[in-house]
């Protein structure tokens, strides 16, 4: 892919042309060994299903070790930047795990490997080495071979064998994972889950007493803090270490592969240098905490790479490890964030809040027929104003706000319907795909 997602966006033919649409669950991303490039990078509106809240940030109080260095803060008194890196990087490393993906496929000449120079920034994720086959004459067809065709990186979250990676590194269901830790020792890997709404996938290994990793709380971090990026650079090289800064703060981006892409939100950017093959791997501080995830690079910049905020992950690593699933609330509206611009364009009463509208085809409802939020009573056109008390705005989404909630939970919107305010009582349910 050698140019930004735009193609992908395109302006629904219903009421708002501002609004452009993210389908129900983003579809799986060029299988397992796809890059993930953002494109479009974009303070705009965008309307998408709440039961895809993708890039959700969760805040579940989690409280770094006192023991480590604060968030955002400069290296302890005594130890220089350069103490502290070599200390977080020592910390983290041996919890750090090099992801290969293998396939079976035709044998191939010597000179059929095809290394895409010219889509090696464009598409810059996993993808990097994947062989092509070449046809052999048909009496001379010889059985398929496993083969590596990509990589990627993750890190281990419980001593038990749980890993966590992004869900474009292993989302071809055809290919066979298996894991290598920082010592070289391998396994085989199974995958445990796939979320559908965010990139978050988690692999399991047949091991015990293994190293994890220390979880940072990403809502502390600042800009100009010191960063580490490790990763299994080009599929080559593990454990690569790179170091910068963070470089921005709750960027919202479109972040795609050749067969699809996927809106993030809320995102660190870096300028630690981001490879082919870090995907899934941590960013951390230097006290040795991850606190994102990285995931995408924008392919026409240098060194301008993103990374999932860990605490968006925090309440799904808790839903696997309790039931072995991936476990979220689910409202079922199509909304579009409303803000000063679009309330003046279109002659609105409100500037905040999410107004519940069609998609680009018939079958895009504004309110999914027989969700939580019909059952409700919501309808097209209501404008969902707070979430318990949460005024929806820049800061607060519709789909941030009900992703702190369980299935189960009843949650109270106060709600636009045709001119008058009313709250709503909502009871949320699991999300089935």
């Amino acid at each position: 892919m050698s140019k930004p997602n735009e193609s992908k966006m395109q302006m629904p033919k219903g009421v708002f042309a501002t609004v452009v649409i993210v389908s129900l669950v983003i579809g799986s991303l060029a299988g397992g060994v796809s890059g993930f490039v953002t494109g479009t990078i974009y303070s705009g509106s965008w309307a998408k299903w709440l039961s895809d809240p993708l890039g959700v940030i969760i805040r579940p109080g989690h409280q770094p070790d006192s023991s480590t260095a604060a968030l955002g803060q400069p290296a302890p008194a005594g130890i220089d930047t350069e103490e502290a890196t070599t200390q977080a990087v020592s910390r983290v490393t041996p919890a750090v795990v090099s992801i290969i993906v293998s396939k079976e496929l035709q044998p191939y000449n010597s000179d059929s490997l095809s290394f895409p120079f010219d889509q090696f920034f464009s598409f810059p994720f996993d993808q990097f080495f994947q062989t092509t086959p070449v046809p052999q004459p048909e009496q001379n067809q010889a059985e398929p071979e496993k083969q590596k065709v990509g990589g990627g990186t993750g890190f281990i979250i419980s001593a038990d064998g749980l890993i966590l990676t992004n869900k474009h590194v292993v989302d071809d269901i055809a290919a066979d994972y298996s894991v290598v830790l920082s010592d070289g020792t391998s396994y085989e890997a199974e995958v445990v889950a796939r979320d559908p709404l965010n990139d978050f996938a988690f692999l399991r290994i047949e091991a015990q007493d293994l190293p994890t990793v220390d979880l940072g709380d990403s809502d502390q971090i600042q800009i100009g803090q010191t960063v580490i990026a490790i990763g299994f650079s080009l599929g080559e090289y593990s454990n690569t270490v790179t170091k910068g800064i963070i470089s921005g703060i709750g960027r919202d981006i479109v972040a795609g592969s050749a067969s699809g892409s996927e809106k993030l939100e809320g995102v660190i950017q870096t300028d630690a240098a981001i490879n082919p093959g870090n995907s899934g791997g941590p960013l951390i501080n230097l006290a040795g905490e991850v606190i994102g995830i990285n995931t995408a690079i924008n392919s026409q910049g240098q060194l301008v790479g993103f990374a999932i905020p860990i605490n968006s992950a925090k309440s799904v690593i808790a839903s696997v490890k309790e039931n072995g699933r991936i476990v979220r609330a689910y409202l079922g509206v199509r909304y579009l964030p409303l803000n000063s611009q679009i309330q003046a364009k279109n002659n609105l009463a409100y500037d905040y809040g999410a107004l519940l509208v069609r998609g680009d085809t018939p079958a895009e409802l504004a309110v999914v027929p027989g969700s939580p939020a019909d059952q409700a009573g919501l309808e097209e056109n209501d404008i969902i104003l707070e979430v318990e008390g949460v005024k929806l705005d820049q800061a607060h989404s519709l789909a941030k706000e009900v992703a702190k909630y369980q299935p189960g939970d009843v949650i109270n919107l106060k709600v636009s319907h045709d001119g008058q305010e009313k709250t709503i009582p909502v009871e949320l349910r699991e999300f089935q795909e």
